[in-house]
């Protein structure tokens, strides 16, 4: 059987404006010995899968600096602290693509990599009201908003043009619900 670890102490090996990089020593529950991992401490995060009236996806095409590529998208980002998920999600909706969430609902919760960080992702999906307000641009970030018909959705998902796994994770589970519900 399984069992979990015991985490002895922790500590912070460098800050980032983003996350954290830490060790943990951990018991091991078969011999009782101390061994040191590392983790990455880091804020929840959201996506969001948002539906216009025409069952459009809003997606957004962005530049991506780990990857240096420009991806395409569903919203999505870091929960604030002291935010809901929810909260999150409609304002990562509103600031990347402009559009407003007028009716939300959740797909549940990922763990992004259980190997190496200790958040969760929250996946949503939600009906947008029609583009109402200007999105987000800063010096450092910039989106670009495309509506996606949902019978291309499968296709972006199998030849790797939506190729984010977290976003890919987040829109299985959406296909799965919405072709349960139609």
């Amino acid at each position: 059987m399984i069992k979990s670890w015991k985490r002895k102490q922790s500590q912070l090996l460098q800050k980032t404006r983003i996350l954290d990089f830490c060790e943990a020593t951990d018991i091991s529950p078969y011999t009782e010995k101390e061994h040191c991992f590392v983790f990455i401490d880091s804020l929840q995060w959201v996506n969001l899968v948002p539906i216009t009236e025409q069952n459009e996806i809003v997606m957004i095409r962005q530049y991506r600096h780990g990857s240096q590529r420009v991806t395409l998208e569903i919203p999505g980002g870091m929960v604030d602290a002291g935010e809901e998920p929810q909260k999150a999600a409609v304002r990562e909706c509103q600031e990347e693509t402009g559009y407003v969430v007028k009716e939300l609902h959740s797909l549940g919760e990922l763990n992004p990599n259980p190997a190496l960080f200790n958040n969760r992702l929250h996946t949503f999906y939600g009906y947008v009201s029609e583009y109402t307000v200007k999105a987000h641009h800063s010096e450092t970030e910039k989106t670009e908003v495309e509506l996606i018909e949902m019978s291309r959705l499968k296709t972006f998902l199998l030849d790797s043009t939506i190729d984010h796994a977290l976003v890919c994770a987040t829109l299985w589970r959406f296909l799965d619900r919405w072709e349960k519900e139609k």
